[in-house]
């Protein structure tokens, strides 16, 4: 459809509206019922949104329109027909519009009445539009925050309307820049949470930031929409997305196939198997396991699998974080025993303790995540900018992964924060011992080169470079991220190298010994 048409027949539209009295006190009364703070429980509210709606819709008026308006909500009702040839709404164009609300708008394709033209002839179809200027009447079990507080909503007769093949789009605007937001359009979906009515959803939605003010929503459904806001760390020029793509791809790649040669060395050398090269097989395979989905949540863009999938997707790929990050700790933990054995420390059943923990304890987090609230689960969105003449244009990229801001601080960055921490205080003792035993040594060791690597083996092992993801701040934030996925995506790669070196190690010190028997036993 053209733009001058839709504009013309929405001023048509607009033109002149008359009510019966008795209609208009009753909607506005129930309207301003809505605004209410207090007196309202969760059934009641629904019930007369519900309510709202069902009168909206049988009301009785003279001419194409009626629009209605109270402190906080605005409600707009169209007859259309089979001819409709699409109506763009904007709070510019809307004479009741107040000045002190934001700008906002919607707008229809033609192909909104199409099905239901197609199925049956109706005489007159009715188009409702509510605008709630407040997100009291929606909020989730996450008290989420929407941009502007604004809740729009459009519904066609008692027709449920999806899978349209041009979007219904709205545009949000802010009067203040939204840099440092991530920014999704969403969709209220209905009986989706336990203690609130409903839950937003980005299905069937796809956001675009025309510029740093504007959110530009695409959405195939007619329902109430809003754009959830998040605080996020600094955007990523655009430019800089293809080689992170590609660091990540060929690191997790070479740690994948590092981790299963591992996996089959260890096999393979049935003499060396004592519990802590079993400690490092088991860190090798947690590290294949988040290696595999990382990849497969990366490279499968939500918007092409069903939401169940990514949700298993991104379940799986937590709980190969943590699984990953709980046996560093382990392995600061052996670490630490192997420090104290002139104590002689004895632990019955010693692996089979530490594999309960290392794969048991993460497993029982995600599944009570899952069990509680599956939602935490979903799409995540990661941001990129890309400077222009006019302003500035965002690119949303999304994977699998933990959508919940609370979940994502507390069981991922905290849960990191304290196995970095225990591991830093184990790798300060192991250096603090190291240096007690080379200052007995009068002279300087020949042995410094092979300290210099061990020290180093101990970092990568204990994962410390994990904690590069603590400074993507400011100037840091370029310099981490190249450095945090050029090392975290070769990881499984450096704990190769470890194993191979310390099997080195192992086999020149059973040579040695083996040749210093052989000696005296000649002497002999």
């Amino acid at each position: 459809m053209g733009a001058h048409r839709s504009l013309l027949f929405c001023l048509c539209l607009l033109a002149a509206q008359s009510i019966p009295a008795e209609t208009l006190s009753g909607l506005l009364h129930l309207m301003k019922r809505l605004e209410q703070p207090f007196g309202r429980t969760l059934s009641s509210r629904v019930r007369h949104i519900h309510l709202l709606e069902e009168m909206l819709l049988n009301a009785s008026f003279h001419g194409h329109n009626l629009t209605l308006q109270t402190n906080s909500i605005q409600s707009l009702v169209f007859k259309l027909g089979c001819d409709f040839p699409g109506l763009f709404l904007s709070s510019a164009t809307l004479t009741n519009a107040s000045q002190a609300w934001a700008p906002h708008a919607m707008q229809f394709p033609a192909e909104l009445t199409k099905k239901a033209c197609v199925t049956s002839r109706p005489a007159e179809l009715r188009l409702v539009c509510i605008y709630f200027y407040t997100a009291d009447l929606f909020q989730d079990d996450s008290n989420s925050s929407l941009l502007n507080n604004y809740v729009l909503g459009a519904q066609l007769d008692h027709r449920p309307v999806n899978n349209l093949q041009k979007p219904v789009n709205i545009s949000f605007w802010h009067n203040q820049s939204l840099e440092g937001y991530t920014v999704t359009c969403v969709f209220w979906k209905e009986g989706a949470a336990k203690r609130s009515w409903g839950a937003w959803s980005p299905e069937g939605c796809s956001t675009e930031r025309p510029s740093s003010s504007q959110v530009l929503c695409h959405c195939t459904h007619l329902t109430y929409f809003a754009v959830l806001m998040q605080l996020s760390a600094d955007p990523v020029p655009a430019e800089l997305r293809v080689p992170l793509e590609y660091i990540s791809l060929v690191g997790c790649s070479v740690s994948i196939v590092a981790s299963l040669l591992t996996i089959l060395l260890h096999a393979h050398a049935r003499k060396q198997r004592d519990s802590t090269s079993r400690i490092h097989v088991n860190l090798q395979g947690s590290v294949l396991l988040l290696n595999v989905t990382f990849l497969l949540s990366s490279q499968m863009a939500p918007p092409t699998v069903p939401s169940s999938v990514c949700l298993v997707l991104a379940a799986t790929l937590h709980y190969a974080l943590l699984s990953c990050l709980t046996w560093m700790a382990i392995e600061g933990f052996n670490l630490y025993l192997l420090l104290g054995r002139v104590y002689n420390v004895y632990i019955h059943r010693y692996l089979l303790k530490l594999c309960a923990l290392g794969w048991g304890f993460p497993a029982l987090l995600v599944l009570l995540l899952l069990v509680v609230k599956s939602s935490v689960y979903g799409p995540r969105e990661i941001s990129f900018f890309t400077s222009q003449e006019n302003g500035t244009a965002f690119q949303n990229v999304s994977m699998c992964w933990v959508s919940s801001p609370t979940v994502h601080r507390v069981l991922v960055m905290g849960y990191g924060g304290l196995t970095f921490l225990f591991n830093l205080v184990v790798l300060a003792c192991a250096l603090c011992i190291l240096c007690r035993l080379r200052a007995r040594e009068k002279a300087l060791s020949p042995r410094a080169c092979r300290d210099a690597v061990m020290v180093l083996g101990l970092t990568v092992l204990l994962g410390t470079t994990w904690a590069l993801a603590f400074f993507s701040i400011s100037v840091f934030l370029l310099p981490q991220l190249f450095l945090f996925t050029i090392f975290n995506s070769l990881y499984g790669f450096f704990l190769f190298l470890w194993f191979c070196s310390q099997r080195h190690y192992s086999d020149a010190k059973a040579k040695a010994e083996k040749e210093a028997v052989s000696s005296s036993q000649m002497t002999h």
